[in-house]
């Protein structure tokens, strides 16, 4: 088998310059995780709370007995 030969001709880039980008710290991304975490544990909750209260007002037991589980894990300390 014979071998191929390659060529390469390089261009100077007349473009603009492009920068790596600092990573972020360790620090700054476990705080941005924690706060997220908070903020959408905090809305289903809400959620959870709004659709209880509903189940409640309409008088749907089933209803309210399904949500009333899946709430225990929110208090649960």
């Amino acid at each position: 088998m014979n071998r191929q030969k390659a060529s390469y001709r390089f261009y100077r880039y007349t473009g603009k310059t492009l920068y790596a980008k600092r990573e972020i710290s360790y620090e700054l991304r476990l705080t941005a995780q924690l706060v997220l975490d908070e903020l959408c544990f905090n809305w289903n909750k809400q959620k959870l709370e709004m659709a209880i209260n509903h189940s409640v007002d309409t008088g749907d037991k089933e209803q309210f007995l399904l949500l009333s589980e899946a709430y225990r894990s929110y208090i649960w300390e």
